[in-house]
């Protein structure tokens, strides 16, 4: 006897027509999904991630290759004439013995040259408010709102060339440190 399935075409309760129905619903759903996940991770696949690249994220300028003292939020808090400022900055030296960090403003010509001694293990606050008082720069010639370049080197390092801003007194928390 002939089940009277098989006569209207139904195969293990399913119609043929119903079969390849749901293959293809499967099918566009997977193919929707790739879609979806493509376009939703496509930019990340040819886009540097924001997190890895380094940057200052204040007023001031990190120094990551002048050696063992390492610089950072270095600025120059100037006159509004710009004759003279204060560099201000934070100088970490993480060794087990005291370095001597040498900067010179200005370029190769300036006369504009520091020296600061940062004992192992310690980080010097210029211009912070419990820290160490800023360096007054005398004959800095640079208006406040410009960039100084500023040579960091500290140990057997080469030293790091870098441009440092020059900024005014106008706000509240720089005007302490303005000369």
């Amino acid at each position: 006897m002939i089940s009277t399935h098989r006569r209207n075409g139904i195969a293990n309760g399913r119609s043929a027509a119903a079969t390849g129905s749901a293959a293809r619903r499967l099918v566009s759903a997977l193919a929707l999904g790739g879609a979806l996940a493509l376009t939703a991770t496509g930019c990340a696949m040819v886009s540097p991630q924001a997190t890895t690249i380094e940057y200052s994220a204040a007023e001031g300028t990190n120094v990551y290759g002048g050696g063992p003292v390492q610089v950072r939020n270095a600025q120059i808090v100037a006159s509004e004439d710009g004759s003279e400022g204060n560099f201000v900055a934070a100088l970490v030296n993480n060794t087990e013995e005291s370095h001597t960090l040498n900067i010179q403003f200005g370029g190769a010509d300036s006369d504009i040259s520091l020296t600061v001694r940062v004992p192992a293990e310690t980080v010097l606050s210029l211009g912070a408010e419990d820290g160490e008082e800023p360096i007054l720069i005398e004959n800095l010639d640079t208006m406040p709102g410009a960039y100084i370049d500023g040579y960091f080197q500290s140990g057997d390092a080469e030293g790091e060339l870098t441009s440092i801003p020059v900024l005014d007194g106008t706000l509240d928390y720089l005007s302490a440190l303005a000369p």
